[in-house]
């Protein structure tokens, strides 16, 4: 019998009888990290990292919540458990699930490239990996990060120097983040879409340093972000919010700015290849290091990779869930990504 199942409900340990990242209600949770489609409501218990928990709580409210330090070992029904670092965003974990001497290990969402704000990630051996494939394709190759912030702040100068506000698009938690300590504040102020605010509090309350930051509010005179940038959610790009500032100039960060077409079809100025997702090379490289034998693959370009990955000599098998990764943050279409495989 297999240590872990995917059924209807998500991934399901039977002999410890708990779920990893499940997308229906069930009694007991293991949480990967904050984003909404790893980490839902309706849980009658949850257990996740001690720097996840904030915005867990501040994204779910009251529920019952359990934290666990990265490499602590926790045993249901004589199964091991432990959380080991995803380098996604803060706090995420892969799982490591242990029986009997068989060892799996769920990924959730990682990269392998340490930003400076997620814990690093942590390869752990394994025999059955399971594993995302959101870049999934040669094509997603990342530069360095600081590469991509010097392109990200020579843009910023350049709307300063032409009486523009610099509008970048980034998901609330993770990215932004992220975003804010790539910025350089000696262009100018740094300003934030509230969604964005909310999880910079959180995060600073947990000790994490971040450049100043102030938040939009209606109140602000235009005059107020002359020469400024404002980092807001991919949500605020075609709302009526973003009309408040019509001498602007919008940039997109996300890995999906590596194929053609993605910033157009945003109506982008300018987009930036910065993903919190692991690229081509650095998913060959994880499951490589983990010497698994066998593995899952979850969302993304689940058949084309697990398709390369079976060349390669893996038990390879792609399955349904209802994790999307990257998508829905910048609102790709399968129009774009079925270009990316022709």
């Amino acid at each position: 019998m297999d240590l872990l199942l995917f059924n209807q409900n998500g991934i399901y340990c039977p002999q410890a009888d708990v779920y990893i990242d499940p997308w229906r209600p069930v009694d007991r949770a293991l949480i990967t990290h904050g984003h909404s489609d790893h980490s839902r409501y309706g849980h009658k218990a949850y257990l996740c990292t001690e720097s996840a928990a904030p915005v867990i709580r501040h994204r779910l409210g009251s529920i019952k919540l359990q934290t666990i330090k990265y490499g602590q070992t926790i045993q249901v029904n004589g199964v091991d458990f432990s959380f080991h670092p995803a380098g996604h965003i803060l706090g995420s974990a892969q799982i490591r699930v242990a029986y009997k001497g068989e060892v799996w290990v769920a990924s959730g969402d990682y990269k392998l490239e340490n930003d400076g704000l997620a814990e690093a990630f942590e390869s752990v051996k394994c025999h059955t990996y399971i594993t995302e494939s959101t870049f999934g394709l040669p094509v997603y190759k990342w530069s360095d990060q600081q590469e991509i912030f010097d392109q990200i702040n020579a843009w910023w100068q350049e709307c300063r120097d032409m009486g523009k506000i610099a509008v970048l698009s980034g998901y609330s938690l993770g990215k932004a983040q992220r975003i804010i300590q790539g910025l350089d504040p000696s262009i100018g102020p740094i300003f934030t879409h509230t969604a964005v605010e909310n999880i910079n509090r959180i995060v600073r309350a947990q000790g994490i340093s971040l450049h100043e930051t102030t938040q939009v509010t209606p109140k602000m005179e235009k005059s107020a972000f002359k020469g400024g940038i404002i980092v807001a959610p991919p949500s605020s790009v075609n709302s009526p919010w973003i009309k408040r500032f019509p001498k602007h100039s919008l940039g997109l960060a996300s890995g999906w700015m590596q194929l053609r077409g993605a910033r157009r079809r945003r109506a982008a100025d300018r987009g930036f290849i910065l993903s919190d997702h692991a690229d081509w090379i650095d998913l060959n490289r994880a499951i490589q290091a983990t010497e698994a034998e066998r593995v899952f693959v979850t969302h993304g370009y689940t058949n084309i990779f697990a398709r390369w990955l079976t060349e390669q000599g893996y038990q390879a098998e792609a399955v349904e869930t209802r994790f999307v990764g990257e998508l829905t943050e910048i609102g790709e279409t399968t129009e774009e990504t079925d270009k990316a495989v022709e």
